[in-house]
């Protein structure tokens, strides 16, 4: 099921089989660093057990241009230590040239699955180093509750972890 958003961006949910052109996104921005808290690349099993088929996950959408190729995926997954009712998200775009309205489109398709799921909170937890993901989560309506103080990153250096919410009317 496919939904067309522009007219060369489309939005679908994603499934096992794009893994591997979601690890096409997401290892990168990982070597780049200063905007994920994840470290380390991951296979593609580890990206399908953390943002596809894993117990935890409840959505994950990709948005891909009118040739197929994947622009950015965006999970909704629900994590143990979240209040019942809340999940997290995590988004990822590839590196420029990539259409506006990426994060826009999936953020639509992440609302409607966060509310057939019963969710009541989306939680966003941001590196305070990441500007562009705070900003990208400012605009959605996103609102900062609160803050993680100085957790480490792999090598020792201390950032700071803003919590962003956005509500979802009942």
């Amino acid at each position: 099921m496919s939904e067309k958003v522009a007219a060369a961006l489309s939005v679908r949910q994603a499934t096992a089989a794009d893994a591997s052109p979601m690890g096409a996104i997401l290892n990168p921005i990982i070597t780049a660093g200063g905007t994920t808290a994840i470290e380390r690349h991951l296979s593609d099993a580890e990206i399908a057990e953390w943002f596809i088929t894993g117990e935890h996950c409840l959505a994950c959408s990709v948005a891909e241009d009118d040739t197929g190729r994947m622009l950015g995926f965006q999970a909704l997954v629900h994590q143990a230590e979240l209040p019942e009712h809340w999940a997290d998200i995590a988004t990822f775009a590839c590196s420029p040239p990539r259409p506006s309205g990426v994060g826009v489109a999936l953020f639509g398709a992440t609302l409607q699955q966060a509310a057939d799921a019963g969710i009541r909170c989306i939680n966003a937890t941001i590196r305070a180093d990441n500007v562009n993901g705070l900003a990208y989560y400012t605009r959605l309506g996103f609102e900062t509750y609160d803050v993680s103080p100085g957790v480490p990153l792999k090598n020792g250096t201390p950032v700071d972890r803003l919590h962003k919410r956005f509500l979802l009317q009942p």
